[in-house]
């Protein structure tokens, strides 16, 4: 059910983006089996996820059937002379390696090794085909919203002290090393993710069955239910409504892609040195490039997921996602892409996500439902808040700031204590014939 669902967006999109007068999320997965990927790493950590059905041996061919087939590819081009202007010069060995296993599955195959063959190959094609969907669904929303309610966040940002504005002259101050040490982090995300799913995936060779929840089910979970925001509430963020764009950070940026400038669209070029002022305020035009991908902030939803799961593994894996949640959390606000109220409202919605998947797991467990209404009502009063409360906010900050991060505690708290006792006992079996699984 997961993949018809996936393949009916998938298509929607493919039309829609057409529509538009660009190639959709299919059509730029097909191009990467030939032509240079946009990320080669991300097609490695997909077969990295596909690998952990397969034996040692299988997997040890696998990779070096990959990269065999990336050095044909850098052979070729370097005969015919082909320069790679976009994306990477390697990756589509990983992506013939993932087809490859498709293929397998479906013709040397048979019953459960046939099934979960293509369970691997499924979550390699769903990790790249979220990163595909994601792009095209970001074109609509600059397309289909041309207003965006970005003084209406920012105005209700006032009441937790302009977070972006502050942590923005700290990312600032730190130079062009504090600065790209941060935007790794950032932009790796689903690197980090996968090394957590691979953690907890580690068994399914030996078992021959995926576990019933992990890393990768959220992922995709929230990769598909947060975009729908963005097309509700159109936010840019603080660098492009209040200040230059990414021309702010074009001086010390080590990756920094060519863009156009959006400076004619903001405000004002206040961020992050002057405060915006307290007064009523509006929708505003702004250009059909940037996308309207801030409420709430999904890379805080994933980072914190990331965070989530890597607690039950070793010690160095609780450090590196404690460190990656820090390290998203500053980079979210210090380089303007999130106002400090994306962020609460990106927790809440990544808590009830979890909670609603592992809930579904234990059958409905009845306080799991109360708890995934209870972040269901509060993320929706959040929302409303920011778009209907936003004066009355900023002229009583010493309220409504505590009453923001209590809402976000409330939710933390009711996550921990429903979720904990779930973790200390074997959680029920479910009927077969119940059972859905995503992956």
């Amino acid at each position: 059910m997961a993949g018809v669902v996936a393949l009916a967006f998938l298509i929607a999109l493919e039309f829609a983006s057409r529509h538009y007068g660009l190639p959709g999320p299919i059509t730029n997965q097909v191009r990467e089996v030939i032509f240079a990927p946009k990320s080669g790493g991300l097609l490695y950590a997909s077969m990295a996820l596909m690998m952990v059905v397969l034996t040692w041996r299988q997997r040890f061919i696998a990779v070096g059937a990959a990269i065999a087939v990336d050095l044909a590819f850098l052979l070729v081009r370097w005969i015919f002379d082909v320069k790679v202007s976009e994306g990477h010069p390697f990756g589509n060995g990983a992506l013939w390696v993932i087809l490859g296993c498709a293929v397998i599955a479906v013709t040397r195959r048979t019953g459960r090794e046939r099934v979960l063959l293509l369970k691997g190959v499924g979550l390699a094609l769903l990790l790249m085909a979220g990163r595909k969907t994601g792009d095209t669904w970001l074109f609509i929303t600059s397309q289909t919203r041309p207003s965006v309610l970005d003084q209406y966040v920012a105005t209700a940002d006032q009441a937790l002290g302009n977070p972006s504005w502050l942590v923005g002259r700290i990312v600032e101050a730190g130079g062009p090393v504090g600065f790209n040490a941060l935007d790794f982090v950032y932009g790796q995300l689903p690197v980090a993710a996968v090394v957590v799913a691979l953690y907890q995936l580690r068994g399914v060779a030996a078992d021959r069955r995926f576990p019933r929840h992990h890393l990768v089910r959220t992922f995709l979970v929230i990769g598909l239910v947060g975009p729908a925001f963005y097309m509700i509430y159109p936010v840019v963020g603080p660098l492009f409504a209040y200040g230059t764009g990414t021309e702010q950070w074009a001086a010390v940026s080590l990756w920094a892609p060519e863009s156009t400038p959006s400076v004619q669209w903001a405000v004002t070029d206040i961020w992050p040195h002057t405060l915006p002022a307290i007064e009523p305020p509006q929708h505003m035009p702004f250009d059909g490039i940037t996308p309207r991908n801030c409420m709430p902030s999904l890379h805080t939803a994933w980072a914190l997921a990331i965070f989530i799961h890597s607690r039950k593994g070793p010690r160095a894996l609780r450090w590196a996602g404690t460190i990656w949640l820090v390290a998203t959390l500053a980079a979210t606000l210090g380089f303007g892409y999130h106002y400090g109220a994306d962020l609460i409202a990106g927790v809440v919605f990544t808590l009830t996500i979890e909670a609603a998947l592992r809930t579904f797991d234990r059958g409905w467990d009845r306080s799991g439902i109360r708890f995934v209404a209870y972040g269901a009502t509060v993320f929706t009063a959040l929302l409303l808040s920011y778009r209907w409360l936003p004066m009355e906010m900023a002229r009583h900050p010493w309220v409504h700031g505590p009453l923001l991060l209590l809402a976000m505690a409330s939710v933390i708290y009711g996550y921990v204590r429903t979720v904990g006792p779930w973790d200390a006992k074997t959680a029920p079996t479910r009927q077969p014939e119940r059972q859905l699984e995503l992956i």
